[in-house]
Order: structure tokens, then C-alpha cells, then sequence
């Protein structure tokens, strides 16, 4: 048998105390390991049953933790065990004596996978929160970045330097969407107080999420919800009324508000359709030239005033909730990357964009 350092102990699952935990052993001599510690109750072996059979038995000692074990091979064998903390924390421990080692399941994945973008891929994928943007690590983890790179080294091999700069502009373009196949993009709604910004996020996430109550500087601190646009991860952030004459706890609020403004991926500027504030409103706007507009409470009587352009909603009613979530999409995804479209979702892809970027740039 090969040396038993050479076996890894892998935790496939998290611990939770009403969960059954799986934990892989795998390598040279993983059936002999697991023989060695686990008592079956018909007396057997686990090898002596076939392969992929459930078996079960207890760990370590006759009357020891129940386990059941499933041998894939006698290079894999997985173990199933109670979820809580302590039961796992044993089996680990003890394989750990044996001269095992217990790795996190990144690296084992990372280990496991030949080609470092399909791995990652495979690692971020546990962490993808929609179907849309599981799809487009589903497509890196076959191979679409892994290809791209290559055919754009070989075309500043071969010379091919337009097609070469096509393909980095293409990849540099999917750059802010990558950053956000695991993490959401983060929407600030803001506007004056009582322009009912957090109806109007209930609304969008069809349920009651944020504070309502018909009274200025009623949301002083930042309330989130995470929700799904398009298929597209979106955190919506709910803030104080921006109000200039605001003192106190309120320009805190407001001051929060603001900072919240200055980093997120996209505002939501909110305005109250019957209140005639059309100057301020507009001077608001113009301080947020990137800002999506939306004049609320369209259902109710309002004066048409010389107001910014924007989108018309009513959060009790629901018009137009539809058009406002596609926009808000549409604004963070412009261009919505093909089945099978190379997309570069970590830093180090990034910095070899930007790598392949400037040698183009002092070639051409």
C-alpha cells in the first residue's frame, strides 16, 4: 500500500446539527483506511460488499458513532455520518492521526482538476445564487475561457493581432459581470423622504421587506434584500430620505445614504409624482447623472410638471414594476453573454486580460 499521507479527507458538505455530513476519503489505500475503523453490523468488511453499496456500520469502535459507507472504488470511499459539529470534527481527527490529510473542499477541488479555470469554476459554482448565473460558470467549467485564452495567445503567436485584440476587447467586456456570477449587484434606492422608496422595494421583491410608514425619515439605516432580476443576482438597498434640512440621527441617515450612493453599481433615484417639487427633483437628478429615474405612485392624482425623465410606478398597484425591474437589469447586463460565451470571473483572469491587453497595446 502507498504511503497513507498520500490519502486526502475531504468534508463534501457543511455540518449542521440536523444534516447528514459526507465526508470523502480518497487516494491510494482509501479502502484499506476506512477498513481499518469502521466496524460493519453484519461483521463483514467493507470491502468484502460491492461497489457503491451502502453499508452500515459504526466508526472506530463497536458502539462507536453510526456510519454509513459507500466505496466507490479502493481509491474513494465516502462516509455518512451525523451533521453536527463534533461527530465530523471525530471522523476527521482520527483519519488525521492515521497520517490522512484533511484538506477543504476548494482545494481538493482545486487538486482534483487538471485545467486551474475549470476547477475554479467548479468551486464557484457552490456559491452561484441564480440558475442564469450558475449556467454561465457551468459553460467556463467545460472549457469557454480555457479556449478563449488559447486562441488569443495563438493569435499573438501566429501574428493574428486584430483577431487577438477582438477576442481581449470581448473578454474585457464581461469583466463587471463576471464579478457578479457569485456576488450580487448592489442597487441603492434612494430620493427625498416619503417618495416611497421602500414600498416601492416591496414591491419589486413581492414581499414586505423594508419599513413602511407614511412619515418622513422613517428609513434612517441602510435595509437589504436580495432578489433575482432576469435571472441576475440584485441586492437592493434601502436608505434615508435625502433631504438637505436634515439634522441629527436624520443626517446620519442621509449621510449614509449618500455613501452608499458613491459605491453602488447602479441608483435608483425615487421621486414622489404628487409632490410639486419638479426644481428640486431635477437638481437631484442632475447631481446623479447615472441614476435610473422613477416617479412613483402614478395612481394617484399628481400635477405634470416639468419633471426628469424617468420611469412611471405605482408601488400599491403594481404598475409598472415590470418595466423598472427589466430596466434595472438591463442597465447592469447591457449585453447578456451567449450560451457558451467566455466570461473571466476571478482576479487573476482579470489581471491575464489585462496582461494580454498591454502586450497588443505595444504591438499595435
Amino acid at each position: 500500500m502507498d504511503s497513507p499521507d498520500l490519502l486526502r479527507v475531504v468534508r463534501l458538505t457543511p455540518p449542521g446539527r440536523g444534516a447528514v455530513a459526507s465526508i470523502l476519503v480518497e487516494g491510494p489505500g482509501a479502502a484499506e483506511a476506512v477498513q481499518a475503523l469502521v466496524r460493519t453490523k453484519s461483521g463483514r468488511p467493507p470491502a468484502d460488499f460491492s461497489d457503491d453499496r451502502l453499508v452500515l456500520g459504526h466508526f472506530n469502535r463497536e458502539n462507536g458513532e453510526e456510519i454509513v459507507v459507500r466505496q466507490h472504488s479502493p481509491r474513494a470511499v465516502e462516509l455518512h455520518c451525523h451533521g453536527g459539529y463534533a461527530a465530523v470534527a471525530m471522523i476527521e481527527e482520527t483519519l488525521r492521526q492515521r497520517g490522512c490529510r484533511v484538506i477543504d473542499w476548494r482545494q481538493w477541488v482545486s487538486e482534483s482538476q487538471s485545467d486551474s479555470i475549470s476547477a475554479a469554476a467548479l468551486a464557484a459554482l457552490a456559491e452561484a445564487p441564480t440558475e442564469r448565473t450558475a449556467g454561465v460558470l457551468l459553460d467556463q467549467y467545460h472549457g469557454a475561457l480555457r479556449r478563449a485564452f488559447d486562441a488569443t495567445e495563438q493569435d499573438i503567436e501566429e501574428k493574428n493581432f486584430g483577431s487577438a485584440r477582438s477576442r481581449v476587447e470581448s473578454l474585457s467586456a464581461y469583466i463587471p459581470l463576471g464579478l457578479h456570477l457569485t456576488k450580487p449587484w448592489r442597487v441603492v434606492v434612494a430620493g427625498p423622504p416619503n417618495a416611497g422608496k421602500s414600498s416601492l422595494i416591496n414591491a419589486m421583491v413581492g414581499f414586505q421587506r423594508s419599513i413602511v410608514y407614511h412619515a418622513p425619515g422613517t428609513t434612517r439605516d441602510a435595509v437589504t434584500v436580495t432578489t433575482a432580476m432576469d435571472g441576475w443576482p440584485v441586492e437592493l438597498c434601502d436608505t434615508a430620505g435625502l433631504c438637505a434640512e436634515a439634522e441629527g440621527i436624520e443626517k446620519a441617515g442621509v449621510d449614509l445614504a449618500r455613501r452608499l450612493i458613491s459605491g453602488a453599481d447602479l441608483t435608483v433615484l425615487v421621486f414622489d409624482l404628487t409632490s410639486d417639487s419638479s426644481a428640486s427633483a431635477r437638481a437631484l437628478a442632475d447631481s446623479l447623472p447615472n441614476a435610473l429615474i422613477v416617479h412613483n405612485k402614478v395612481d394617484l392624482q399628481y400635477v405634470k410638471t416639468n419633471r426628469p425623465e424617468g420611469f412611471f410606478t405605482s408601488a400599491l398597484s403594481g404598475s409598472g414594476i415590470d418595466v423598472l425591474i427589466k430596466n434595472i437589469a438591463d442597465r447592469l447586463v447591457p449585453f447578456p453573454p451567449p450560451p457558451g460565451a467566455a466570461v473571466p470571473f476571478t482576479s487573476e483572469q482579470i489581471e491575464r486580460i489585462k496582461s494580454l491587453a498591454k502586450v497588443l497595446e505595444k504591438i499595435l
